[in-house]
């Protein structure tokens, strides 16, 4: 077995159910970071169901057994890229379904270059959304990038992106890797912000801390990660010891 096939979490590209009216999706690996080395980032789409309408958050690709599968469950409406980072397959999304709506958190356009060059709406603010009676919507404002969080309330499902990452050390193929996640701060059982994206936070610490208290106060069952293994209960919990460095 391949380290970054390793890595990921199989069966991929596949819905699988979290609760009621929600599903993830487990993607593959994509490489991120500097120059060298580059961390292997396994990817995870959520997919929540709001009537009939589909909130697709973070996609992952777009293969045709998918789409088959996301036909069973409803119709695609709302297109999520939740921050700069995460656009990559947006693009695939938005040409099968031309009539859903794409919202992109602040910067995404100015990090993918030309890969967006279709109508979106903007996503950095709390309310005024088509999905506001079930979906709670929180910005998250650092420097470098502000973080879209989304609590779907039916559910009690907090769905994160890069806030906390929590990397398995028995997927990781190296020892090299072990040790930069360990020293990052996000290697599971103790997953949290990554080192270098809360440096970025500390002009806007105490936003950070209003935005983790309302999450806390929100009290998530689960909360879905997009990198590594995510939370299916106590996300209460879990959220008090991802942040307890702000403290």
């Amino acid at each position: 077995m391949r380290h970054h096939d390793q890595a990921t979490y199989p069966p991929l590209n596949t819905l699988k159910p979290v609760a009621e009216d929600v599903w993830i999706v487990d993607g593959p690996i994509i490489r991120f970071g500097m120059p060298w080395p580059k961390m292997p980032f396994p990817t995870r789409m959520t997919v929540i169901r709001i009537g009939r309408d589909l909130f697709i958050h973070s996609p992952t690709p777009l293969t045709g057994e998918l789409a088959r599968e996301i036909a069973g469950i409803g119709a695609p409406r709302w297109i999520i890229g939740p921050n700069r980072i995460h656009y990559w397959w947006i693009p695939d999304w938005h040409a099968a379904y031309d009539d859903a709506q794409v919202f992109l958190a602040p910067r995404i356009r100015q990090q993918a270059g030309g890969r967006i060059d279709f109508e979106c709406e903007t996503l950095d603010r709390t309310s005024g959304y088509p999905w506001d009676e079930a979906l709670a919507t929180l910005p998250v404002v650092g420097e470098y990038m502000t973080e879209m969080v989304f609590f779907h309330r039916p559910s009690r499902t907090l769905v994160l992106t890069d806030l906390i990452e929590n990397f398995e050390p028995a997927k990781l193929g190296s020892i090299l890797m072990r040790w930069l996640t360990r020293l990052g701060g996000v290697q599971d059982p103790d997953g949290q912000m990554p080192r270098d994206m809360r440096l970025t936070y500390a002009a806007n610490q105490a936003g950070l801390k209003a935005a983790v208290k309302r999450m806390v106060e929100w009290d998530p069952e689960r909360i879905i990660l997009a990198h590594g293994r995510w939370y299916h209960s106590d996300g209460k919990a879990e959220l008090e010891r991802a942040f307890r460095w702000l403290r």
